[in-house]
């Protein structure tokens, strides 16, 4: 039952007055204890008793932003789970990826969806991407205690600006630190413990103004060199058809690339590889 709640059945006065637009903190005086970062953990650390999501890469483009995370979740040595969707979309514009505990990464990736829907519809307006980018943080802050703990989940959050200040820079990309610290990169990033890996491949092959078909194939590119490196990233598996989450954010909103689109792109990259193991 949620905090505050009268028994004879009437709702507290915080439903039926003005509301706010952040359903977050709304949610903050209705339950508290359902917010992650609110929930009472036994002393100690908790970083192995759940599974924990790995590399997700994000790429500006021509177009917009392309992300793409592999399937792998881990939990210490052993592999939790081979199909793990870590990239979804945020709204119509954007999208969020998350590395870490995967349990409170999925469910803050809801709430952040309900918190941008809640926003739009008490508003009757979009929230900027820079007000996107904050709230999510202010949401990453709020887990700090978790994530002290060993229940840390970092976002990695990118989109269409359709209101840029440079129409070069439609594409944008922000990533947090786990106390909620908030940068905007420039070009491309990547999170999760094959991030280093992921990064060096797309050092040498990203150019700015990429088109966005060339950045989905770098971004496959990317994370195989992850695999390749990082225990904990799970690279193209032919045999079982598990290949990458891989969205697009443009003009015409968010998509992401079906399983045939995707497998002709990563079995593309792995046969190059086949041919150059080593890239």
């Amino acid at each position: 039952m949620a905090t505050g709640f009268d028994p004879s059945g009437r709702l507290p006065d915080f439903f039926t007055s003005t509301g706010t637009s952040s359903f977050t903190q709304f949610l903050s005086q209705a339950a508290p204890e359902l917010l992650p970062g609110r929930r009472p953990l036994p002393p100690g650390l908790s970083a192995d008793i759940a599974p924990h999501g790995t590399t997700i890469i994000a790429i500006a483009t021509a177009e917009g932003v392309v992300m793409a995370g592999d399937r792998r979740a881990t939990m210490g040595n052993l592999i939790a789970s081979r199909d793990i969707k870590k990239v979804h979309p945020a709204d119509a514009y954007s999208l969020i990826g998350i590395a870490g505990t995967a349990g409170i990464g999925i469910e803050l990736i809801r709430l952040f969806q309900v918190e941008l829907e809640h926003y739009e519809k008490i508003e009757g307006a979009m929230l900027s991407l820079d007000g996107k980018a904050n709230r999510l943080a202010s949401m990453v802050r709020g887990n700090l205690g978790a994530a002290m703990q060993g229940l840390a989940v970092v976002p990695l959050f990118a989109g269409f600006d359709l209101t840029p200040g440079d129409v070069t820079r439609a594409g944008r990309i922000f990533s947090f630190d786990v106390a909620g610290g908030l940068y905007e990169e420039t070009g491309y990033e990547a999170i999760g413990s094959g991030s280093l890996f992921a990064k060096s491949a797309l050092k040498k092959r990203y150019r700015p103004g990429v088109s966005t078909e060339d950045a989905i194939t770098l971004a496959v590119e990317a994370l195989y060199d992850a695999a390749d490196d990082d225990t904990a990233t799970g690279g193209p598996d032919v045999i079982r058809k598990i290949y990458p989450v891989v969205m697009t954010a443009t003009a015409a909103g968010t998509h992401r690339l079906s399983d045939e689109e995707i497998t002709t792109v990563a079995e593309r990259v792995v046969a190059g590889r086949t041919e150059n193991p080593g890239g």
